[in-house]
């Protein structure tokens, strides 16, 4: 398949955390994503060869190989992909992965969960990144996480709640997104009741959770992301 602007590889955790409104972003600028499921890619050889590399959200931890040993081949991939000099985006699960490949430590967050609609807060590096170009100093997202890692040795900070890192950048094409702002109301729906029960336990600690969102301001900014990721693809094309 030819491709505007170079491959884009997909590692997905599990079948209903996608591209969501990134995906549609991508299609739009040419791009069309192979997705590859994280438990097959010690038998995919196909990846060997990845460009461009984006990592999904899960709802493991970096830190469960035991439990998960496909997150081995994971940070395997973004290792060399780091090394490399391949752009990388790593989303929630995925951010903490390429924290992970990155020499970081990943742990559970000390001040809880963070699920629902909140904003995130770009420090001065992410307003001059040109990732978060057209962004607000501040601007409301969906977040869905509950740990979090330490700023990988070398790593800019791009932006933060009061809590947790959200955004960072390592060298000049990889990032790390903790929040998620590729999340469609289909794609939401589908996520309370896969993890209903995790939900209901949060609910019981804090009547935040889930909030009310702006469905068309976040549609404005997700797909904005997504136009950003296109150019910096095709800006790094490998």
């Amino acid at each position: 398949m030819n491709r505007s602007r170079g491959d884009c590889t997909v590692i997905r955790h599990v079948e209903i955390e996608d591209l969501g409104y990134l995906g549609e972003a991508l299609e739009h600028a040419g791009i069309s994503p192979d997705y590859v499921d994280a438990e097959s890619l010690p038998d995919d050889r196909h990846v060997v060869g990845v460009g461009s590399l984006i990592v999904l959200g899960g709802p493991m931890g970096a830190y469960e190989i035991d439990r998960h040993p496909q997150l081995s081949s994971v940070i395997d991939l973004i290792r060399a992909s780091l090394a490399a000099g391949r752009p990388v985006l790593g989303i929630c699960l995925g951010a903490q992965l390429v924290a992970a490949a990155a020499g970081a430590h990943v742990y559970p967050g000390a001040h809880g969960k963070e699920i629902g609609w909140a904003p995130v807060q770009l420090t001065q590096a992410g307003l001059d990144d040109p990732l978060w170009a057209g962004f607000p100093e501040t601007f409301e997202t969906f977040h869905w996480h509950g740990d979090t890692f330490d700023l990988p040795a070398g790593a800019e900070l791009l932006a933060r709640t009061e809590r947790y890192i959200q955004a960072f950048r390592l060298g000049p094409v990889a990032y790390g997104v903790q929040f998620h702002p590729e999340v469609v109301p289909a794609q939401l729906e589908s996520w309370i009741r896969a993890y209903h029960l995790e939900l209901e336990r949060e609910r019981l600690a804090s009547e935040d959770v889930l909030g009310v969102p702006d469905p068309e301001t976040h549609r404005a900014l997700a797909f904005r992301f997504g136009e950003n990721i296109a150019r910096w693809m095709g800006e790094y094309p490998r």
